[in-house]
């Protein structure tokens, strides 16, 4: 039988409020980027390597699981916030949020009925994912910060050139075919006014 509808839970409720933090809050931003707008490129663009992944280069994976994981990959930021990068992995707090991460994930999927928890458990626990899905999520991930990076440069905002050449580094350090094949194909549209990109140039 169905919960109680006297039974009520706020884990959506705590997701719908990632439109209220900011993400790069150490910096000074030409345009504002919350949580739940990155969430949601993050997942176009898992998908995205996904797809390519399977229907270009013939690899055995699912874009509509990565999407959804890729979805949920930053909701406990409903409970913590948006921890800037230079302090969630500078060498003393790097274990600490990693642990604080796991342990608000589960605080977060103890809201849930039961009945639902196994769903939410697979899409929102890092340690749930396949390691060919999460490779291509954090691929995602690090392509939508240099995307950020590159807009705010487009708006001259020069705040954003040395996070864009660090992000930059850590996209060809960790270059995959999937990386690549975006790039050469989707990645210089980003760079066109909307009259160009109307145009088909």
């Amino acid at each position: 039988m169905p919960q109680s509808a006297s039974s009520h839970s706020p884990f959506y409720a705590h997701l719908s409020r990632l439109r209220f933090i900011k993400r790069w809050g150490l910096m000074r931003n030409a345009v504002e980027e919350d949580v739940a707008q990155h969430s949601w490129e993050v997942a176009i663009l898992a998908h995205a390597l996904a797809v390519i992944a399977r229907d270009v280069l013939g690899k055995p994976v699912d874009p509509n699981s990565v999407a959804t994981r890729a979805l949920f990959h930053d909701a406990t930021e409903a409970i913590t916030g948006d921890l800037p990068t230079p302090v969630k992995y500078s060498p003393a707090m790097r274990h600490a949020t990693a642990n604080l991460e796991g342990e608000v994930c589960e605080e977060m999927l103890r809201l849930l009925p039961e009945s639902v928890r196994p769903a939410l458990r697979s899409a929102m626990d890092h340690h749930e994912w396949p390691d060919d899905e999460a490779r291509l999520i954090k691929s995602a991930d690090r392509l939508a910060a240099w995307l950020k990076c590159r807009a705010e440069l487009r708006y001259g905002n020069t705040e954003f050139a040395q996070a864009a050449t660090q992000v930059r580094s850590k996209i060809d350090e960790h270059m995959t075919p999937e990386v690549a094949y975006f790039l050469e194909t989707f990645g210089s549209a980003y760079e066109l006014t909307l009259d160009s990109l109307m145009q088909g140039e």
